[in-house]
């Protein structure tokens, strides 16, 4: 039996309370248990929250528990690698993480399902092809090279290269999931179950008698990696058995490399651009810096969180509406993903500011440093989610190019602050500089979207009522 909100309102006894409430139920009940396009895609926004809620509190908590077991300096040293491993995990994936967005949900609409076969089984493949030649290269280069890093941080590296495959493997995992509009088998794996291995792999390495270093937490990180990956591997083969029809694949890769390049140079710059800051810090200041930067950073998870969410439930919609030739659901749905992006990103920066001093301290003293960084933050998070998932629009109606050449141009602009501000301000740099680069790709962004096609992806233009056709079932 079927929960209905708006059947509990209805006992209410009729009143102003029952009449304020009436609405709200009717939307509840649309986004819990309706059918239609606009409510599946809220479903899926709500469930990817939650589950990026839970992962939240679980990453915070392993990131705490990490810093507490290896200290500022070796954590500092581990966030460092770790985060470099997850940007060059991101390009080397080479944009089938996104272009499965697109591609399935074509081929699904189009019933080819040849094609529909091949993306679903290539698509790893060609990815764990890609992240094996890009692992190989980086150790090559660690073994000549690796006198100009700081010594401390050259064994991390080895092991994060050998990471690279499965964080690749995930990524387009996680793509062809949601592109099915399956949100738990594409966020719980590298949410919620990698977070728990490596913290599970970490403690029994300490129990053991490990030494309490990043080398060690590169190990656990190691583990978590291949088995959550391959778990994840085996489940979706299994779901996908049951909604693919079994025949011939047919395998397009020069074409699906194609398209995939640019949105590649999209989420890998977008990777860069929001992790160049850390990467910087940890270049030019010590590891306890950069762990105290870093963990900064995770407190405002949740307000990256929201925006991850609407993405995870809207870039098939976009690819959808676009290839239908729909242009007012495409409107009417580019107005709800603002709302689902901005208010939430307001309400939780807000908590976060009033909670951030308690959050940081969870981490060891001397993280509470970061707490002043978290005014800066917060206002280039709230002008970013003031566009909502606009690259998405672009990059599933076939500009990735022109995004592509919004977030380089992002990325550059964000290194070379950085660069210039860290010496002088220190962590405020980083994060003045971070919070910059925030606003000027949502400026791009909201620009392009609208000069190149007609759509207004800004909060401003998102108030009131959008005519919207009856939606089917």
């Amino acid at each position: 039996m079927r929960l209905s909100v708006l059947a509990l309102v209805d006992r209410l006894r009729p009143g102003p309370l029952r009449d304020r409430l009436t609405p709200i139920a009717t939307l509840a009940d649309e986004t819990l248990s309706g059918s239609g396009d606009r409510a599946v895609s809220s479903r899926v926004a709500l469930l990817a929250f939650i589950a990026r809620v839970v992962s939240a509190i679980i990453a915070l908590g392993s990131q705490v528990l990490m810093a507490r077991w290896l200290g500022e300096h070796e954590y500092g040293v581990f966030v460092v690698v770790w985060v470099a491993a997850v940007i060059v995990g991101g390009f080397a994936s080479i944009g089938f993480q996104m272009s499965t967005l697109r591609f399935i949900p074509e081929y699904i609409a189009r019933k080819r399902n040849g094609l529909l076969r091949g993306i679903v089984r290539g698509a790893p493949l060609y990815g764990l092809a890609a992240a094996t030649l890009v692992a190989l290269i980086g150790a090559g280069a660690l073994a000549l090279f690796g006198d100009a890093l700081a010594s401390y941080y050259v064994m991390p590296f080895f092991l994060a290269a050998i990471c690279l495959p499965m964080l690749a493997v995930s990524e387009i995992q996680d793509g062809v999931a949601r592109a099915f509009t399956w949100p738990g088998l594409a966020l719980a794996p590298t949410f919620i179950y990698r977070p728990l291995a490596i913290i599970g792999f970490m403690y029994a390495a300490l129990q053991m008698g490990a030494e309490p270093d990043a080398i060690t937490a590169m190990w656990a990180t190691i583990a978590a990696c291949y088995l959550v990956t391959i778990g994840q591997a085996l489940a979706l083969r299994r779901r996908t058995r049951r909604v693919v029809p079994s025949g011939r694949r047919i395998y397009r890769p020069a074409f699906w490399v194609a398209i995939s390049l640019p949105m590649f140079l999209v989420e890998g710059f977008y990777n860069l651009m929001t992790n160049v800051d850390i990467l910087v810090v940890g270049a030019l200041m010590e590891p306890d810096r950069a762990g105290v930067y870093f963990a900064t950073v995770k407190t405002l998870a949740l307000v990256h969180f929201v925006y991850f969410a609407v993405r995870a439930a809207a870039a098939n919609r976009f690819a959808q509406y676009h290839h239908s030739g729909d242009r007012i659901r495409m409107e009417g749905f580019i107005r709800d993903t603002l709302h689902w992006t901005f208010w939430p990103a307001i309400a939780i920066s807000i908590a976060l500011l009033v909670l951030g001093k308690p959050l940081l301290s969870l981490f060891g003293p001397g993280f509470v440093d970061g707490y002043p960084l978290l005014y800066i933050f917060v206002v280039g998070l709230i002008v970013r989610a003031s566009v909502g998932p606009a690259e998405s629009i672009l990059t599933m109606v076939g500009e990735q190019r022109i995004c592509a050449a919004i977030y380089v141009s992002v990325f550059a602009l964000g290194a070379a602050l950085n660069f210039l501000l860290i010496p002088i301000w220190g962590l405020s740099g980083a994060a003045i500089a971070t919070s910059l680069a925030f606003v000027l790709e949502a400026a791009a962004l909201a620009i392009v979207v609208y000069t190149r096609l007609g759509y207004r992806s800004w909060i401003g233009f998102a108030f009131g009522p959008v005519q919207r056709p009856a939606e089917a079932g």
